[in-house]
Formats: C-alpha cells, sequence, structure tokens
C-alpha cells in the first residue's frame, strides 16, 4: 500500500470546527461600496489625526508658555522675571502659530490623501454606476 492513496475525511461536527477556526483567520469579502465607504472615510480620518495631533502640540506648548509668564513656575525654573516673560512670551507664541496652522495642515494632508487615493474611488464609482 502507498502512503499516497490514504485519505481521512472527517465527521460532520469536526467540519463545522475545522470551517469555525479557518473564518477567523481568513478576511471577509468586502464588496465594492463597503471598500468605497472605507476609503473615503480613511483619507478624512487621516487628516483629522494629524491636524489633531499638531493642534495638541500647540496648545501643549502655548499652556507652557503661558505657564512661564504668570505662574512661578519661572522661579522654579531658576529664571528671573524677565527672561521668564521673555521665554514666555516666545515659547506662547510658538504654540500659538503650531494651533494656527491645524487647519491648513488638514487640508493639505486631505488634499494629498484624496489625489493619492483618486484613482481607485473612480475606479470602483465607475464599477457601481454601471
Amino acid at each position: 500500500m502507498d502512503n499516497n492513496d490514504f485519505t481521512y475525511n472527517y465527521s460532520a461536527k469536526e467540519q463545522q470546527e475545522l470551517k469555525a477556526i479557518r473564518s477567523k483567520y481568513v478576511a471577509p469579502a468586502e464588496d465594492s461600496m463597503a471598500r468605497l465607504r472605507r476609503l473615503d472615510s480613511e483619507v478624512t480620518k487621516k487628516a483629522q489625526s494629524v491636524a489633531l495631533t499638531l493642534g495638541i502640540i500647540g496648545a501643549l506648548i502655548l499652556g507652557l508658555g503661558m505657564s512661564l509668564v504668570m505662574t512661578d513656575l519661572a522661579a522654579t525654573l531658576g529664571l528671573g522675571t524677565t527672561a521668564a516673560l521673555i521665554a514666555g512670551v516666545a515659547i506662547g507664541v510658538a504654540g500659538g502659530v503650531l494651533v494656527s496652522l491645524a487647519y491648513p495642515v488638514y487640508n493639505a494632508v486631505l488634499r494629498r490623501e484624496r489625489a493619492r487615493i483618486a484613482p481607485e474611488i473612480i475606479r470602483l464609482t465607475d464599477e457601481l454606476i454601471k
């Protein structure tokens, strides 16, 4: 008897268990409309996350500058009153610039991502319209 001729069939219960385990590792099929929605939302989410990150970092830097000017943080750091005022204003302005750049950065990332993904979106919409 040759070893290549041997086959084994699993029972119905085992077959069901095999299919259940396999389904955990196989990516679900995505229809064109779902893919179109997902791609469109990814573009917006990426732009939002970049802008939010920039805005939050800018707000924290702005707050640090305000703390140097308005609290005794400068004394704790060993800065004089004039040095604290100058450093606090400079740091606050830098943070304010970052906060004010968040919206233009959002628009720039949104345009770049839309341009990158446009061919796929156009292909999917053409497929769905026809």
